[in-house]
Order: C-alpha cells, then structure tokens, then sequence
C-alpha cells in the first residue's frame, strides 16, 4: 500500500525523523490558509506546493512548484488541483490531483550550502537482508546515478538478528563526507529511518532528497513508503490512509472480492488457482504468442459465483481477445470448476464476448472435460498444458 507524500512524512516524523513541514490542502483557499499557518509556525516566508499523487518525478510535470508570495500559493494551487498530472511513472493520461502539500522553504541562506543526498530502505533479495541504499547524489534520478555513476551508490546491508548498528549508522554518515554537527545529525536521521521502517512493516522507504540545510540540520525533504499489505491488519491506522482514488479501479474491486488481482497490458486474460500456476499460465500465453493481461488468482474455493465474479472483472478490461481458465483440481474438484464456468457463462450471456479455453487438471478432470464438451457453449476445453497453449495461439490467429 502506497502513501502520499504528506503521509509518509507524518509516519516518519511520528519516529523522530526530521522532515519539511507541510500542511495537505484539497483547494487553493485551504492552501493560502496552510501558507500562513507556516509562515507563523516556521517563519519561512517562501513555500513549496506540491501535488499529492502516487508517481514519481512529479516536478518534471509541473507538479513541483515554489512559491514566493501568498498570491503565488493560490495561483499555484489553483491550477495544479484537478489537473492530470504527467510523469514518468504514471499513464499517458496521468493521474488526478486531488490535493496539494504546502511546505515551508528549507533551502534558506547560511554559512554553508545546503546539500541533497538519496536514501532508501528496502529489503535486499539477494541476501535476505534489509539494506540501507543510499548516495551524494540526491534530488537526481537515482536510476540514471546507478546506471551513470555506479561507483556513487552505497548500500549497507542490515542483520535482521541485530538491527541497525551504530557504527553502520556511522559509516553510512562518514561515506555521504559528513563530518561535525551534520555527522551527528545523519547518525540519528538514519538510526530514526530505520526504525520507522522495521516498526511500520514497511518495504519500501525512499527520500530523495534528505536535505543537509545550510546550519546543519539533516531532514527528509520528500518521502515513498510503501506498507506491507500482508501487515496490515497489524496496523488498523495506517490501513486508514489508503486513498483508493489512485489504485487501479480493478484491483480494487477485485480485492474487495476477495481475488488476488494485478492488472497487466496484455490480451489474454487469466484465471488459476494459485500463485504458482499463475505465473506458470502468464509464462505459456507468452509462448504461445500472446500477452497476459492480468494475473488473476481465485484461490482453493473456485465456485460459480467465484468463477463469474473473475469473469466480470476481467471483462472489464477492453484489451482481452481471450479468457485461459487454468485450474489445477486438489482442493478444488474440476468437475465443480466445470460446472461453475458453465453456471457462469450462462449466467453472464452476452457479457462473454471472447473466446474462454479451460484447461482442467486433477481430481475428476475427466468429468470436467465432458462437461464443458457437453454444454453447448462456445467454451474450448483443453487437459495438457501445451495443448492449451496451442489453442490460445489459434484464437489470437
């Protein structure tokens, strides 16, 4: 589960992270209101407004701006509430902004520069670890960094047994070439970080920048975190802050459903009982020439209204040319699974506008090829696996 901005630093912050201080507003009034609450609070006499969507490089698509007069602010806000907002980690259509974050200016003048550092938490699959990402090269693209400037990207790989380590929180703070106050700073900003981190099931944190101001303060200036879903029920607050306007509106009727769902480009649609069988079944569509659509798990319980219920929802993505049933019968009977898809596509009529092959293996497999051979319907029964990939090849023909 993604946060926005806004919230992620309020659950950084709730861990003694250092972080911009800002104020959500869903209009432009509400955003001059939010201004002057900070230019009280903080005396920053400038801000920052920011839009509040889940995507990336938000100020490569105007929605990143300074603002250096409260005119500026509701002028600002005016015009990026409601607008779909274009960037490289969205759609070509973009995506709705539905409210800004109003931040004080943190780049103010003082004996040194300011400077911008990337770090990130997240789980290191090679190793089983949690690692600490980090780099010099902050408020970049830190994908162009990586691939540019390898040898600017520190990682620092954390025991789960015994947690961070001050002198890893150290090291990491002598490799950014901090030293003095700012050193100090750094240690307890990524001593915080990791903590929010482990505390909030997280898995992924990622601040780009952290700031080092001009008096030496350390901060995080903008913030990524993504929840757990599987930790969720460990945290009824946070599950509060998941604002469903960004997810994709399939998944999340799917997942109101009770189906394991994730929405793809492709046009041939999914359905399988089980992960494993369902990565297997996205593997045959590629080879038999087509593209998957979705991965689409409906579980051990794979009854008629189950099985219609994965049927509507992947209808309704206009890009499917062809529906591949793969369902292995251990749990399940396949005879069952037969006569749900048949209950189904009786039920559902016309809604069925593409061909569906079902491929049925396990307990009564047998039953199950004669009934949906038997049912008159325009249903393509298929028992091996290749045989159902040749026959995907045939409808895509």
């Amino acid at each position: 589960m993604n946060l926005h901005e806004y919230q992620g630093k309020e659950l950084l912050n709730s861990f003694g992270v250092r972080i911009q201080r800002g104020i959500v507003a869903d209009n432009h009034k509400k955003a001059v209101e939010a201004a002057k609450q900070l230019a009280t609070e903080t005396g920053t006499g400038w801000w920052v407004v920011k839009a509040q969507i889940h995507a990336g490089g938000r100020g490569k698509g105007g929605g990143v701006k300074l603002a250096k007069s409260l005119a500026e602010v509701e002028k600002i806000s005016e015009d990026i509430i409601g607008m779909m907002l274009v960037t490289p980690q969205t759609s070509a259509q973009g995506k709705k902004v539905h409210q800004v974050l109003v931040a004080e200016d943190v780049y103010y003048p003082g004996a040194n520069e300011p400077d911008e550092y990337y770090m990130s938490v997240l789980l290191n699959r090679g190793t089983g670890r949690n690692m600490i990402m980090y780099s010099t090269e902050g408020g970049m693209d830190i994908e162009a960094v990586a691939e540019n400037t390898p040898h600017l990207i520190f990682t620092e790989d954390i025991d789960p047994l015994l947690g961070l380590l001050p002198f890893q929180a150290r090291k990491i703070a002598f490799n950014l070439g901090l030293s003095g106050v700012a050193l100090k700073e750094m240690i307890k900003f990524v001593t915080s970080l990791y903590t929010a981190f482990v505390k909030s099931d997280s898995s992924l944190f990622e601040i780009n920048p952290v700031l080092k101001t001009s008096d030496d303060k350390i901060l995080a200036v903008d913030s990524k975190v993504t929840i757990d879903d599987n930790a969720l029920f460990r945290h009824k607050d946070l599950a509060l802050l998941r604002d469903l306007r960004e997810e994709n509106e399939i998944e999340v009727e799917a997942n109101a459903a009770g189906l394991n769902y994730v929405d793809l480009d492709g046009n041939v649609g999914c359905m399988v009982n089980g992960a494993g069988l369902a990565m297997s079944t996205m593997d045959l569509i590629k080879q038999s020439g087509g593209e998957p659509a979705n991965f689409l798990d409906v579980g051990g319980t794979a009854d008629a209204k189950r099985v219609e219920t994965a049927f509507r929802i992947i209808l309704k993505d206009s890009n499917v040319k062809a529906i591949l049933v793969n369902i292995f019968g251990g749990i399940v009977r396949c005879d069952r699974v037969a006569q749900g898809v048949i209950d189904a596509y009786k039920n559902m009529g016309d809604a069925i506008n593409v061909p569906i092959i079902v491929r049925l293996q396990g307990t009564n497999a047998i039953e199950a090829k004669q009934l949906i051979d038997d049912s008159g319907l325009d249903v393509i029964s298929a028992t091996e696996f290749q045989e159902a990939a040749d026959k995907v090849q045939q409808v895509l023909k």
